[in-house]
């Protein structure tokens, strides 16, 4: 004799709903979206990078991640070796790490 437990088994799906429920499921809590470091630099515009790299007053470029709709920072790829200020609400932590290496500065921000 088949149950209904050994049918859905052998025939997922047969029984649309099996299980609870969770009335008001709220999905992608903890989603964050993220940004690595060489994406980053390109997405600062080309006058930006240029005045960067002339600047040897050692003003550096912010770069407002959550503005561009990005909250986590990744540390994939290399940076150019001039000084950058980066806010974000989050910082992985090899991008601190490089971003401190080219003198640049990791800003938190709420």
């Amino acid at each position: 004799m088949l149950t209904r437990i050994s049918f859905n088994k052998y025939h997922p799906g047969y029984f649309e709903k099996v299980g609870m429920r969770h009335h008001h499921l709220k999905r992608n809590q903890s989603f964050c979206s993220t940004c690595s470091l060489d994406k980053l630099w390109t997405l600062v515009s080309e006058q930006t990078q240029v005045n960067a790299a002339k600047n040897q007053a050692g003003a550096a470029p912010i770069i407002d991640v959550v503005r561009l709709d990005y909250y986590k920072v990744l540390g994939k790829g290399k940076l150019p070796q001039q000084p950058v200020i980066m806010e974000a609400k989050f910082f992985s932590r090899r991008a601190e790490e490089k971003i401190k290496d080219v003198e640049g500065a990791c800003v938190l921000v709420a």
